[in-house]
């Protein structure tokens, strides 16, 4: 019987960091003399590498301020850790997961994020258990390149017919399409359903129960194939 492979965005879908990557983003902006960024702004660059995405969001800087605007950002979440931060988890997202891993799905994690955030996430307890594997921009190219999922689908042993993409912005979405992979999305982080039904999501779902009841339907067809 084939096993499905789901594979999970980070930020926006598992983790709420909505807050603290928009006060790194302000924190970052004020250091350089920018203008603080409205959370709209910064909400369309979550999941890109961190370094387009706050390209993106000023695209009048040198290769230098870039640099500098990275760092700066960079600095802002390691203060933020320092003083005792920790983004929530959304409601249900750990009931989900364990409900995954008990009806044998195989779960990996996608990531804008750098190895130091995925290493921070997967101290979590219980995700080490959880996660065949994690793939991040650090180790190739970032969404919405399908190279992580690739990655993913070649270290647990999965085809794309069997792996399901699981995000929240249209970034995961094309990820999952380049890849050739049935692409889903969610209705609680960073890009609204329109933007990722837009994008070619095959469902968005508002909540978790509404989530895991379209992996069920997936499921369902991945065994069939």
């Amino acid at each position: 019987m084939t096993r499905p492979l789901a594979v999970f965005d980070i930020d926006g879908t598992l983790v709420d960091s909505r807050a603290s990557i928009h006060r790194a983003c302000c924190d970052a902006a004020r250091d350089l003399g920018l203008a603080e960024p409205s959370y709209d702004r910064v909400r369309q660059i979550v999941g890109l590498t961190l370094d387009k995405a706050l390209h993106v969001l000023e695209p009048g800087l040198t290769t230098a301020e870039l640099a500098d605007f990275v760092a700066a950002f960079q600095a802002s979440f390691r203060a933020m850790y320092e003083a005792g931060h920790e983004e929530p988890l959304y409601p249900g997202v750990m009931d989900t997961l364990r409900r995954l891993k008990r009806d044998g799905w195989r779960l990996s994690l996608a990531t804008g994020q750098n190895r130091r955030g995925v290493a921070r996430n997967l101290a979590r307890p219980e995700w080490s258990e959880l996660f065949l594997s994690s793939h991040c921009a650090a180790d190739g190219p970032g969404k919405p390149d399908p190279a992580m999922l690739f990655a993913a689908m070649s270290a647990c042993g999965a085809d794309a017919a069997s792996t399901v993409m699981i995000g929240d912005t249209s970034h995961d979405i094309l990820m999952a399409r380049n890849a050739g992979v049935h692409p889903l999305g969610v209705g609680w982080g960073f890009h609204t359903h329109e933007e990722q039904a837009a994008a070619g999501a095959h469902h968005v779902a508002i909540d978790c129960p509404d989530l895991e009841a379209a992996l069920d339907r997936f499921a369902l067809t991945a065994i069939a194939a």
